[in-house]
């Protein structure tokens, strides 16, 4: 879709197709060889004397960190989905991103040529799964083999896509007398939608009037804008068709940055609200959302302009990390191309060299009109594997390669296992680990040997109770005192950390009090169970008592710690296990053998649906279980099956499996280096 919007903008001169690996958005090696998008890009186009900003994200959920970030700083949204699979898992967890950001957006359902293609049941799934106000504002005209174009139920005329070689003309007629009553019923439909968002448009309907395009257009973008309507379109972007009636779409509905509320920060300070309008002479305010790592120009820093200007060579203020930094060279990026510019101007979206200390999520600014914008939330990542380099050189480079992709991806973490000195890199799923260890290979030349993929799991408690816990160290001379009593229960799952002070009358200072949550948080890190990370506790402080001498930060850290820990004991401990939402899609003669794998896996079957010979199965399976499961699927399916999964939460492990876990992480921990 992106290819064809470029080249009818007049951005690209040739179609670059997916499926051949040459298209001009997929940059990378590995996403031409596998034909998927893993990194978002950046491009520009202009289409009826409009500037389009354009982002081109992916829609494997391992790569989720790139939507994120991506919908953080846009203005609208283009949601494709594919006219015979619908709304697939990864489309909600997307229309859910895009709901988090009030992301107004248009849906556009593609590969209408397609065998099984269903538009009006792709709509209605749309409505029923994602609870969106889907609008159709053009109709199909025949699908599979017989698309051959579309009713434009705003201008009420049919447009024809002629195939000539590569290039399709476009023919407007008279919609056909057979679907001439359907047409009229969706467009009545339209209307009424629009109607109920405009006072003005619902009283013209009462009163059996019909609003002029430019009134439907503006009431359509109103209610785009807000969110209260989505605007369906379709077509078919491999064949050309439909694409130039989307991006008419884009300009007619989805809004500039002046159409949306000025963007609002804080003041570091005293935390009070700054507003900013996106001005050119208003004081400079932009997010970096994206860090990437460039072999010739070291560090590209990604960034939207809210409000201000910025400029090639002027220091600019990293309000998030209180650092100055001068700006080197700006650039206006088509995917991996870039064209140097002086300036971006409120609105746009460019890339930076120079911001060697920014990360993702930072806020730049001036330092005269300091703001600190909302930064970007990413989940925490689900699986991990040890990583070895094969040889001396590749032991000096390995931790310089990991930590620049670490510094681009927030979901991909780095650690290092103090026991057998392991380094451990962890992310969203196996298919993102096996990227970063091919990119270490091509982008780094850093050869290494992987582990078996293990499981992110994390520790809680399941009761309440109060614990009390002495450090006493006077054995003359300055001495350790620290006397802390806590009561610990269980938090709301996905909660991390909840802790509150309730100590009065000064029995432990002020002072202290940061060192007890510091103490709370370095037990948590590792938890008395099995080692894992400790997760959903409230902690509760009570009570306690100093000396004026022997206490300290540092005391009343070690004793929280110490504290903590035996109480953790006490209260009871549970393992946690990351389970994941499966959607499995194979032909109704493999069902019974897809169930009964999907069970054999502790895994629980949430939904089934046909639709035509076609099964597919929702279930929820432990992360645990599913290692491996391309090629078991293969095999029960002849090769026909596919799935999908994405991170949904974490629940408990079954006492015998997990104390299992836990005698093999205590074995391998004992076992020599």
């Amino acid at each position: 879709m992106t290819e064809r919007i470029l080249y009818f903008a007049g951005r690209t001169h040739r179609l670059g197709e997916v499926h051949d690996g040459k298209a001009t958005m997929d940059w990378m090696a590995q996403e031409q060889e596998r034909g998927i998008t893993i990194t978002s890009a950046a491009t520009t186009a202009y289409w009826k004397d409009h500037r389009i900003n354009i982002i081109d994200t992916p829609g494997h959920v391992d790569f989720t960190a790139e939507v994120e970030r991506s919908l953080r700083v846009l203005d609208g949204t283009v949601a494709l989905f594919c006219a015979v699979g619908g709304v697939q898992p990864q489309s909600e967890t997307v229309w859910r991103q895009a709901e988090k950001y009030h992301v107004p957006r248009i849906a556009f359902i593609n590969k209408m040529d397609r065998i099984g293609a269903d538009f009006d049941g792709v709509v209605a799934a749309i409505r029923a799964e994602l609870g969106a106000n889907a609008v159709p504002v053009v109709l199909p005209i025949g699908q599979e083999d017989a698309f051959e174009g579309i009713i434009d139920l705003v201008d009420m005329k049919a447009v024809y896509f002629e195939e000539k070689g590569k290039e399709i003309a476009i023919r407007e007629e008279p919609i056909p007398d057979a679907l001439v009553e359907k047409a009229r019923a969706a467009e009545q439909m339209m209307i009424e939608r629009i109607s109920e968002q405009d006072d003005r448009l619902m009283e013209k309907f009462l009163e059996g009037e019909t609003p002029g395009r430019d009134e439907c257009v503006a009431a359509m973008r109103a209610a785009t804008i807000v969110g209260d309507i989505i605007p369906v379109l379709c077509g078919a972007a491999f064949k050309n068709k439909g694409v130039r009636r989307l991006m008419d779409a884009i300009i007619d509905y989805l809004p500039s940055p002046v159409d949306l509320p000025p963007i609002i920060g804080t003041q570091k300070e005293s935390n009070s609200e700054i507003v900013r309008h996106p001005k050119d002479d208003s004081p400079l305010a932009a997010l970096a959302f994206k860090i990437q790592a460039d072999k010739h120009m070291g560090k590209l820093t990604y960034v939207r302009v809210y409000s201000g200007v910025l400029r090639s060579g002027e220091v600019v203020y990293n309000s998030t990390r209180d650092k100055k930094q001068r700006i080197g060279r700006l650039f206006e990026m088509h995917a991996d191309d870039r064209k140097a510019i002086e300036s971006l101007h409120a609105g746009e979206v460019g890339a930076v060299v120079g911001l060697s200390d920014a990360r993702t999520g930072d806020t730049i600014t001036s330092e005269k009109h300091p703001i600190v914008l909302e930064s970007i939330e990413f989940p925490t990542p689900v699986i991990g594997m040890a990583v070895t380099p094969e040889t001396r050189t590749d032991r000096d480079n390995l931790s310089k390669a990991l930590m620049r992709l670490a510094e681009e991806d927030p979901t991909f973490t780095v650690a290092t296992n103090e026991e057998t000195g392991d380094v451990v890199i962890s992310g969203m799923g196996e298919l993102h680990l096996e990227i970063i260890v091919d990119r270490l290979k091509r982008e780094f030349n850093v050869s290494t040997q992987v582990g078996k993929p293990q499981v992110a799991y994390r520790e809680t408690i399941v009761g309440t109770v109060d614990h009390e816990y002495k450090l006493v160290k006077q054995t003359g001379g300055h001495g350790q005192y620290a006397h802390v009593k806590m009561r610990l229960s269980p938090a709301e799952p996905g909660s991390g950390l909840h802790f509150r002070d309730s100590v009065t009358g000064g029995r432990i200072p002020r002072e202290y009090i940061p060192a007890v949550e510091r103490g709370v948080i370095d037990a948590m890190a590792e938890g008395p169970y099995a080692g894992y990370a400790m997760v959903d506790v409230f902690v509760d402080l009570l009570d306690g008592s100093h000396h004026d001498v022997d206490s300290s930060e540092m005391a009343f850290r070690i004793c929280a710690s110490r504290g903590f820990r035996e109480a953790c004991r006490k209260a009871g401990l549970q393992l946690l296990e990351p389970v994941m939402s499966v959607e499995v899609t194979a032909s109704e003669d493999h069902t019974g053998g897809v169930t009964a794998s999907l069970c054999g896996k502790r895994g629980q079957i949430a939904d089934m649906e046909t639709r035509g010979k076609t099964s597919i199965i929702r279930a929820r399976v432990p992360l645990a279980e599913m290692f491996g499961y391309s090629s078991e699927l293969r095999n029960i399916t002849s090769g026909r099956g596919e799935f999908t999964m994405q991170f949904e939460r974490y629940e408990a492990v079954p006492f015998a499996l997990a104390e299992e876990i836990v005698k093999a992480r205590k074995e391998a921990k004992d076992r020599p280096a």
